[in-house]
């Protein structure tokens, strides 16, 4: 993949949206010019560094986490750090993905809406888990703006940040997503279905949503596999390679 002056600004916009999304998730941590990173242990599926620039300083980054406590790890935004010799193996490997606004979209056939109140959000995470609400999304993250995000480290860090629910006749969450503003992009994460709902239901209720929350705003985001296949369908374009590194100690 050649990567052009254009594409390596959006990889960057990528990095900083995740990073400051996990800041938000995770009320820990604090940014660099070079990474955000957590000292303490973050929740599971959540990194305790993300690093924001390709000539991160290695040492640094392993130094601000604490690479004693289990599965500590770092998002590799581009895919160039070697944590072996630090004791670290490759958890799993993703896409940036990039959509431009002017990208046409797909009517979804839920009905799509904004979740609003910790009910909601308590049935969102369990629609999303299959299981039951753990509390991983607090409901902090359904106000966050500039001033909620002072236990993050940086008072602009949150951003914008909204839960997109799809709902049947019935109410129930068959589909949702999660999605957050930073600077001129949005980013979507944690994209999924329930109770047989197609993939792509998914992916064009949060987009048809999203791009009401935001209008003109361009999307990014990271994916793999299966994932990665249906949100290319979407309009998404593969822009960059990135890595998630676990200690394996």
């Amino acid at each position: 993949m050649i990567i052009t002056p254009n594409t390596e600004e959006l990889l960057l916009a990528a990095a900083y949206n995740n990073a400051a999304w996990c800041a938000a998730v995770c009320r820990d941590g604090g940014f660099t010019a070079q990474a955000w990173s957590s000292p303490r242990p973050t929740p599971l599926y959540y990194p305790d560094a993300v690093t924001l620039t390709r000539d991160t300083d290695t040492a640094a980054l392993l130094a601000g986490i604490d690479t004693a406590a289990p599965r500590a790890s770092v998002k590799d935004s581009f895919a160039v750090l070697d944590l072996a010799p630090a004791g670290f193996e490759v958890l799993f490997g993703a896409e940036w993905i990039h959509r431009p606004a002017s990208a046409p979209a797909v009517a979804p056939t839920l009905a799509w809406s904004r979740i609003s109140g910790p009910a909601e959000l308590e049935a969102w995470e369990t629609a999303w888990d299959g299981e039951e609400s753990t509390g991983l999304f607090h409901p902090g993250l359904l106000t966050a703006d500039a001033e909620d995000a002072g236990e993050a480290g940086e008072a602009e860090e949150a951003g914008e940040i909204a839960f997109l629910a799809g709902r049947d006749a019935e109410g129930r969450i068959l589909a949702g997503a999660a999605a957050n503003r930073t600077g001129e992009v949005v980013g979507i994460s944690n994209v999924f279905t329930a109770d047989g709902t197609q993939d792509d239901e998914a992916w064009a209720g949060a987009l048809a949503l999203t791009a009401s929350l935001w209008p003109g705003l361009a999307l990014v985001g990271y994916e793999s596999g299966d994932d990665l296949d249906t949100a290319l369908r979407h309009g998404f374009t593969a822009i960059g390679p990135l890595r998630v590194w676990v200690h394996s100690g």
